[in-house]
């Protein structure tokens, strides 16, 4: 039923990591950690979840926050459950004032983007449906590592650097001042190893587990953010919060070779994943990954879903073509039909009507969670929120400004959302969570993380550990710079545009656990990240 301890022998840089009563692997050691300790006093996996992802909030601003977005895949008595706690657009906004000011696109930075977070509104929903702890006791590390301080990671630090490089060149106004004197008060961004302590951000996480989130999104914070909004001429207000609740949704899967391959529905774009799984579950890729020919229908087959998934998703209720349209095996057949020796100038079909963190939690009762949350591009909109901490996402610049596109911007809308959480299942039975953390490159880290586990026999480490491809625009990919010349060398001669690339970070950021015929996890991490695995 679930995955073949086989795969376990032979394992790569890092080793995989087992354990029999829990699990949670991230990309911080001490948010790991914190879970561990939450499964240890009794908690179960939710509990854990909701612990860790509270904790990377303090431990990698540089990837999500208090003021972002969350979604959950949660295994719970036989059954997977999802959570959509992704936020909408303020019920002020106005397409017209952005193409009247001069945009074509919806910004970057500032509030244009910013959209209702929806991660302390998630934390809350999960813990009530299957947790056992109160949140006070969940939240309390994040707080502790908030108010007294911890040591910066060094995959932080860079990312932090980068930041602040960035915002000092496009950040320039004065309501954006609250977040250099949030996250860089020295005028510079932590070191490795430095001690980095948030009392703004204690205060708010305390008050977010005294209230159970009431605080965030119908009391003090709420009419905090809405005046700091209201002062600089932004469209979010207080009303707006208080009327957001997240979503419980049901999953999304394929069969992919007798493994379910498990997604949330949109507005998040994991539904490219099962549509590319679906276009090459009809061919036949050779046996080993280092053949130049599985390369190249991944990359084929993925280019022809993302350009399907750009153009019809967007928050399902303006969707002119359900997720069942474009799932459908006609549909895959007509799109796997066009795929031959050759690159792809990849164009959308007509199908019929009809900055993150990562982490995975498994405890010894069988329960088991993927969740991922974000305040995209790193810190996200450059707002901070003065006083408290919340750095404002700017998952907004997701809409578009075409009237004819599922994802034009508009009033309490949704925007097409980047980051997913995966989930793997075989005959009823659950196989375990996984993620690939990184904007764009999830979906196809995704795919390429099932194709090595299922279709190659790896183990998870292996599996997360492989070299990447990145499709980006075209013809264009990236791979990473250990790619083998000859399938470098083999692309280009089918008329791929290869880019190497030595940015490992675009290549996404992962982990998993999956549950082995014995019963027990095997949890992996990648070193694209400071990320650990904590085990019991």
């Amino acid at each position: 039923m679930n995955f073949n301890a086989q795969r376990y022998r032979y394992p790569s840089r890092r080793t995989v990591v087992f354990a029999s009563r829990g699990a949670v692997a991230t990309g911080h050691p001490l948010a790991a950690q914190v879970g561990l300790e939450i499964l240890k006093k009794g908690g179960n996996a939710v509990d854990a979840a909701v612990a860790t992802a509270a904790c990377l909030t303090v431990v990698e601003p540089t990837s999500n926050g208090i003021g972002g977005d969350a979604f959950a895949l949660v295994w719970s008595e036989g059954k997977l459950h999802g959570l959509n706690a992704s936020g909408w657009s303020p019920a002020a906004v106005d397409a017209s004032a952005l193409h009247k000011a001069g945009h074509r696109e919806v910004p970057v930075y500032g509030w244009y983007p910013v959209t209702v977070p929806g991660a302390p509104a998630g934390w809350v929903a999960l813990s009530r449906r299957f947790g056992r702890l109160p949140m006070e006791e969940l939240l309390a590390p994040a707080i502790n590592y908030a108010s007294e301080g911890h040591a910066v990671a060094p995959t932080v630090s860079r990312s932090w650097a980068r930041a602040l490089a960035k915002y000092s060149r496009k950040c320039r106004g004065e309501e954006f001042q609250h977040w250099f004197e949030a996250f860089c008060p020295e005028g510079r961004a932590p070191r490795p190893g430095e001690i980095w302590r948030f009392p703004d951000q204690a205060r708010t996480l305390s008050a977010i587990a005294e209230s159970g989130a009431e605080a965030f999104y119908r009391g003090e914070l709420a009419e905090r953010i809405g005046a700091f909004s209201e002062r600089w001429g932004g469209w979010l207000r207080a009303s707006d919060l208080a009327d957001y609740k997240p979503e419980w949704v049901e999953p999304l899967s394929v069969n992919y070779r007798g493994f379910d391959v498990w997604e949330i529905p949109p507005n998040g774009h994991g539904i490219a994943v099962l549509m590319a799984l679906k276009i090459l579950e009809g061919l036949k890729l050779p046996t080993g990954r280092e053949e130049e020919e599985s390369w190249h229908l991944q990359i084929e087959a993925m280019k022809l879903a993302f350009c399907d998934v750009k153009r019809c998703v967007g928050d399902p209720r303006f969707m002119e073509h359900s997720a069942s349209d474009l799932l459908s095996d006609s549909y895959a057949a007509e799109r796997r039909a066009l795929i031959d020796s050759q690159a792809l100038e990849p164009l959308p079909g007509m199908p019929q009507r009809g900055g993150t963190v990562y982490l995975a939690v498994a405890d010894g009762e069988g329960g088991m969670v993927s969740m991922i949350q974000s305040n995209y591009m790193g810190f996200g909109s450059g707002l901070v929120v003065p006083g408290t901490g919340i750095a404002l996402h700017n998952r907004g610049n997701n809409f578009s400004l075409n009237p004819d596109s599922p994802n034009f911007l508009a009033p309490l809308k949704k925007p097409y959302h980047t980051i997913i959480p995966g989930f793997l299942s075989k005959e009823g039975e659950p196989v375990g969570p996984f993620g690939v953390m990184g904007g764009f490159m999830q979906p196809q880290g995704h795919l390429q993380v099932v194709s090595n586990l299922v279709d190659f026999g790896m183990n998870p480490q292996e599996a997360l550990d492989a070299p990447r491809w990145q499709w980006t625009e075209g013809k264009t990919v990236q791979v990473e710079q250990r790619t083998a010349p000859h399938i470098v060398a083999a692309l280009t001669d089918r008329g791929h545009e290869i880019v190497l690339s030595h940015d490992t970070a675009s290549f996404g950021r992962g982990e998993m656990i999956l549950r082995t015929d014995d019963g027990t996890l095997a949890a992996a991490t990648e070193p694209r990240t400071d990320g650990c695995v904590a085990a019991w």
